[in-house]
């Protein structure tokens, strides 16, 4: 399993109000996914069907330790491995670490899509490599546990549970979002897979609008589908659980023009004292 490690300063694009960024860990993990797959795999992404493909994220599942403790100048390591897991999936583990501490923890499953029209994001379809390097790695706990979670919650067979505690119905109006295309869509033309953690927080912002600070515990974003520009969001809490010391929720993104749900989105905050 191939790894590399990297020093970072903490600086104005790596924080924000509560500490480290998520929104920018998620991008720069996730760009050192596709690093990585560029450099292990040796491939030029041409699928066998002859056109372009692109690894899109299916899961992911971050452990926060105390990213609001990280401040300005702080020093960091990000470590990340990257190991096969199918005919064309992925897993990156990544962890984040600032002396003594690890900050958090990253599982990050992509597998490869091609659209089957040109620039038509509903028209995305699994893409097939016949030559892809590297060795399949033997199913692991992790990656079972993000397939099961990830179906469960798409066909909505059971209740959202985070870290081992039931939440209850929301009962919460949507949100609605207009993505935009030059904050929200990549280079690629898809919703960014950073952009869906974005619109929850939001939406959470707009719901709840907690006095406090929450720091967060986990996320997990478990992507079905994507949009085209133009496309609108309904984002609906399904479930929460919500009291003086936590805040947690289960919240649905679902296309507004067809109700196709395309994301999953489970998280875990505390809420501490600004």
């Amino acid at each position: 399993m191939p790894h590399h490690d990297d020093l970072y300063r903490a600086g104005m694009p790596q924080l924000n109000f509560a500490g480290l960024s998520e929104n920018w860990l998620l991008k720069e993990c996730g760009d050192r996914h596709w690093d990585a797959l560029a450099r292990e795999t040796a491939s030029d992404f041409i699928s066998d069907e002859g056109s372009r493909a692109y690894a899109a994220f299916t899961s992911i599942r971050l452990r926060a330790h105390g990213i609001h403790d990280v401040r300005e100048n702080d020093t960091l390591r990000i470590r990340t491995e990257l190991s096969r897991i199918g005919p064309v999936r992925h897993l990156s583990e990544h962890r984040v670490n600032g002396g003594d501490a690890t900050h958090a923890s990253l599982s990050m499953m992509s597998t490869f899509v091609r659209r089957t029209e040109a620039r038509n994001n509903r028209s995305v379809a699994r893409a097939s490599f016949a030559n892809l390097k590297g060795e399949i790695a033997p199913m692991s706990p992790v990656v079972a546990g993000m397939q099961e979670a990830a179906r469960k919650l798409r066909l909505r067979e059971s209740g959202a549970r985070i870290d081992g505690f039931d939440l209850h119905d929301a009962n919460r109006a949507p949100v609605e979002f207009l993505p935009c295309p030059y904050n929200d869509f990549n280079g690629a033309d898809f919703l960014y897979f950073a952009s869906f953690q974005a619109f929850v927080d939001r939406a959470e912002w707009q719901t709840w609008r907690l006095a406090e600070t929450p720091a967060l515990v986990s996320r997990e974003l478990h992507y079905h589908g994507n949009i085209n520009v133009g496309d609108a969001l309904r984002l609906t809490f399904r479930r929460a659980f919500v009291d003086d010391a936590r805040i947690a929720h289960w919240c649905e993104i679902e296309r507004a023009s067809d109700g196709l749900k395309i994301a999953d989105v489970l998280t875990h905050k505390t809420r501490r004292r600004a």
